[in-house]
């Protein structure tokens, strides 16, 4: 083989190594096979340097930083899209689209997810890359040729038949994934971190030096067209994206042709249920009439197309002011700074209260009673202060400190060296732990006292009625009626679910407890180990750590918790009073599907509730953990799965759904 020969078939090779790997997200070969070529091309450079095309994989990175940004004109304009927000909208789009094609037949739309990043337009001439550029004002964007040849996603060079020239245009972004791990890193460097994904996407494909931007984790996917000449275009958009795959370009896999406005709105609320689950951030889909000819046919009104909508998402940041910061004690202490907001509306709701998570966060948000900042609420996450817009400080703005002694029951408060949270001292004597601690106690998921819901308990508290969950099971059903919009038929139901739950398990019991760092895994874990309550009582320190995957931390809670006089008394109460459990056995048969599995769950699946899904896991042999690592086997991830579902995708660990959990269990 010739040295120009060898060349080629070492580019092509790496070629199509880096497709099968970056837009296939199928690797045909090993790293270290990939590493191993990609240095003979290397060596065969270093000796042969006018050999070097610019289509070589070695050429991603290369030049010198740039002054600036050289402007780009678009050969045919990246127009922008009208927005829908209601299925009015929707409905409304589709009628027009079918009465100016003056057609009463149902019409294909091609849809997709609008991802929230940066549009790019793409130039390839005889098949090479010769021009990338930012979509700007719609006519001139910026040549970030340099910068865009750094990304594996974007080819050098296209495969197959393509059209002498083509003008292609796709979405810069970055997985959540790769935000989350990119932070991680700039913390640990003391370097300041991005806001959001799009932020650090659109300024990591913005740098004047090509070498930052090769270190950040951009993809990208591509969905458009441009300028074509010296080729052809298939008749559908649908069958376009199909080409643009075949040419190497990567596109998103949540692409489909739907058929008429009910077709659009089930494609809408399908991606809206998944939208955590992607692994990148939308703001709502995007849905194009998917002949070619009607899109000619419909043609374009000021600087958007007829034949394409945007139907976006419910915000899911917004700016408002900060009218107060309060403290919050939750049921084992932990004080929650909350900032009190002017009201406004985001992802789907009215918002007035955000967390600001602990002191730590207050303090490295700086955030003061008068500032405006952004918030943001995706699903139904709890809302919360992403970050102050400093230039609208108000002069005096007040900085918020934590308070010396608890806000709602006056006793100390304590914050252990180290740590972030800060508690409490006053236990049951606190009235916010009490409230909290019976809720906790009553909950479905622990001792599941149906009818005792938050407001109840609240009367029941603050009557005096109720100061230790051992109190529930002496209140009488004239009391129950007694409390306010209570009568008698539901005091009556309030008292027989109270009866019900002296019947439990072991593992609820221990978990409706509130035992610090003792979540339903841990719960089960525990009861598995001792068999009864009698012998955890008794257990040492090292004893209760044997238990699998319980470390020092943990514990050391229990053991406190135990060694409490307080919290000793209310389980002799408990037991007093006629609680009783059985200890569920699960069974260890290496027979069983999930047997040796970790799982971790996240998110609303369709039909299984949370703990049905970890019921079935644990029948069939598997192990359910709170918090994934590298030992987790599968994440079972539903509807407005958050940063477990990030955490799953960076580490690897195989991401699973409902339906395909029923099958493993059908499979077996």
């Amino acid at each position: 083989m010739d040295l120009r020969a060898q060349f080629e078939a070492l580019k092509a090779t790496l070629a199509r190594y880096d497709y099968r790997y970056y837009v296939l997200d199928d690797p045909e070969v090993p790293d270290a096979t990939y590493d191993r070529l990609m240095g003979e091309l290397r060596a065969l450079e270093t000796a042969h340097p006018h050999c070097i095309t610019p289509d070589s994989p070695t050429q991603r990175v290369s030049g010198t930083p740039l002054k600036h940004f050289d402007a780009v004109s678009h050969r045919v304009p990246m127009l922008s899209l009208e927005n829908a927000f209601l299925d009015a909208d929707v409905e409304a789009f589709d009628r027009r689209v079918r009465e100016r094609l003056e057609t009463e037949e149902l019409i294909d739309y091609h849809c997709e997810p609008k991802l929230d990043g940066l549009a790019i337009s793409l130039t390839y001439v005889e098949g090479h890359l010769v021009v990338g550029a930012t979509r700007g004002d719609g006519v001139t964007g910026e040549d970030v040729t340099s910068n865009l040849r750094t990304m594996k996603s974007v080819p050098l060079r296209l495969q197959g038949t393509v059209p002498a020239l083509v003008e292609v245009r796709g979405e810069v972004f970055m997985s959540d994934a790769g935000f989350a791990r990119m932070n991680r890193e700039a913390l640990a460097k003391g370097e300041k971190i991005f806001v959001n994904p799009r932020n650090a996407a659109a300024g990591s494909l913005r740098q004047l030096d090509p070498s930052i931007t090769a270190t950040r984790p951009l993809d990208a996917f591509f969905y458009g067209v441009g300028a074509v000449e010296g080729g052809t275009l298939p008749a559908t958009h649908g069958e376009f994206v199909a080409l643009l795959r075949a040419w190497g370009l990567r596109t998103c896999p949540e692409t489909r042709v739907a058929r008429g406005a009910a077709g659009l709105l089930a494609y809408y609320r399908d991606i809206g249920a998944r939208r955590a689950t992607l692994g990148y951030q939308i703001d709502g889909v995007v849905y194009k009439v998917d002949a070619f000819q009607s899109q000619r046919e419909l043609g374009f009104v000021a600087r958007a197309p007829r034949w394409a909508i945007a139907h976006k998402f419910p915000a899911e940041e917004e700016i408002t002011q900060v009218r107060a910061i309060e403290w919050q004690v939750g049921r084992t202490g932990a004080l929650t700074p909350v900032a009190r907001l002017e009201p406004v509306f985001v992802g789907g709701v009215t918002v007035s209260n955000a967390t600001l998570h602990n002191i730590d966060e207050l303090t490295r948000k700086d955030v003061r009673v008068g500032d405006t900042v952004v918030i943001r609420r995706a699903g139904d996450v709890i809302p919360e202060v992403v970050r102050v817009i400093p230039e609208r400080r108000p002069v005096g703005a007040v900085e918020a400190a934590l308070p010396l002694a608890c806000p709602v029951c006056g006793s100390a408060i304590q914050r252990v060296h180290g740590e972030s949270v800060a508690r409490c001292t006053g236990g049951y004597v606190c009235l916010a732990q009490r409230k909290e601690a019976i809720k906790h106690f009553a909950a479905r998921r622990a001792m599941d006292v149906e009818g005792l819901g938050d407001k109840v308990v609240d009367q029941l508290v603050e009557a005096g009625l109720v100061e230790s969950p051992a109190d529930l099971y002496r209140l009488t059903v004239e009391q129950l009626a007694g409390l306010a919009r209570m009568g008698e038929k539901s005091a009556t139901k309030i008292a027989a679910a109270l009866e019900k739950s002296r019947r439990t398990t072991l593992p609820r019991f221990l978990f409706a407890l509130g035992i610090p760092n003792v979540g339903e895994a841990t719960a089960l874990a525990l009861a598995e180990h001792f068999g009864d309550l009698s012998p955890l009582r008794m257990a040492t320190l090292e004893q209760i750590q044997a238990v699998p995957d319980v470390g020092p931390v943990v514990a050391a809670s229990i053991r406190g918790f135990l060694d409490d006089s307080r919290q000793a008394s209310v389980v002799d109460q408990l037991i007093a009073l006629g609680l009783v459990w059985e200890v569920q056995t699960v069974s260890r048969s290496d027979d069983l599907p999930f047997a040796g599995k970790t799982f971790v769950c996240t998110g609303t699946l369709p039909t299984l509730g949370r703990a049905d899904a970890e019921a079935l896991i644990r029948k069939f042999g598997g192990k359910v953990t709170g918090s994934v690592s590298k030992k987790t086997d599968y994440i079972l991830a539903g509807a407005d799965a958050g940063s477990k579902l990030a955490k799953a995708v960076e580490l690897g660990v195989a991401v699973i759904g409902e339906d395909q959990l029923k099958a493993m269990v059908s499979a077996s």
